[in-house]
């Protein structure tokens, strides 16, 4: 990364450190992350430890860690992991169509491992999987515009738009299981209050939304934003700086 300052004595990056085989009947690396996946898709990360993770492979926690060196570094190699289990779409040579497969790409990601948008929002991973993805994703923003700070700010917008939406789909699937109520029967329980406030005439358009407007579905609504980000990013790329 420019301006990095990078000392000798600095450590290697969890991706990059070589791994010991595994002893004989000790779980491998790949086992051990694909077992932490399989607990914080099922229940949330934080029900990922190195002692239920071990529990999980009936092996010992203390040899666990002759291979993984602690949680954060687990849960590093779990978010590429996570980055690579459905394969890139190929660069077909358009551009916004190029991107647009990538943006469902990430949104079935994302949604598979509805853990793994918040760890995604600080600090970049740079792990071989999301760097794959991340020079995918400027390749095909490159077939819009030559200037590659630009393209870099297109894929950039893409992805702001894919997490947000991504984000509050699974806020719902979440409320769901917090409060074991379908968005349908939610929707009945507060049309009492609706009714009434609606009644008062205070919010007219809100009242012509709810009376006369379909409700898309998640697809739908991700599909039509999608497009109208696209529209936005292709005259970006057309227009001079």
């Amino acid at each position: 990364m420019e301006g990095a300052d990078v000392t000798e004595d600095a450590q290697p990056v969890v991706w990059s450190k070589t791994r010991r085989d595994p002893a004989r009947r000790a779980p491998s690396v790949e086992r051990i992350v694909e077992t932490a996946l399989a607990i914080a898709d099922a229940e949330g990360l934080e029900a990922v430890s190195m002692r239920r993770v071990a529990t999980e492979l009936a092996s010992g926690t203390a040899s666990m860690y002759r291979y993984v060196a602690n949680r954060d570094e687990l849960l590093d190699l779990m978010i590429d992991a996570a980055q690579g289990d459905i394969a890139l779409p190929p660069l077909t040579g358009d551009g916004r169509a190029d991107l647009a497969a990538l943006a469902r790409q990430r949104r079935e990601t994302l949604l598979r491992h509805r853990w793994l948008g918040a760890e995604l929002t600080g600090r970049p991973a740079l792990g071989p999987n999301a760097l794959r993805r991340f020079d995918a994703g400027i390749a095909a923003a490159l077939q819009l515009t030559a200037d590659i700070g630009l393209a870099a700010q297109l894929v950039d917008t893409v992805s702001a738009y894919v997490h947000g939406t991504v984000t509050q789909e699974v806020a719902e699937l979440r409320a769901q299981q917090r409060t074991g109520l379908s968005e349908d029967q939610w929707r009945a329980s507060v049309g009492p209050y609706l009714r009434d406030a609606l009644a008062t005439g205070a919010y007219p358009a809100l009242a012509r939304r709810l009376h006369e407007a379909e409700d898309p579905t998640d697809a739908e609504r991700f599909e039509f934003g999608l497009a109208c980000v696209l529209e936005g990013v292709s005259r970006a790329a057309r227009s001079p700086r």
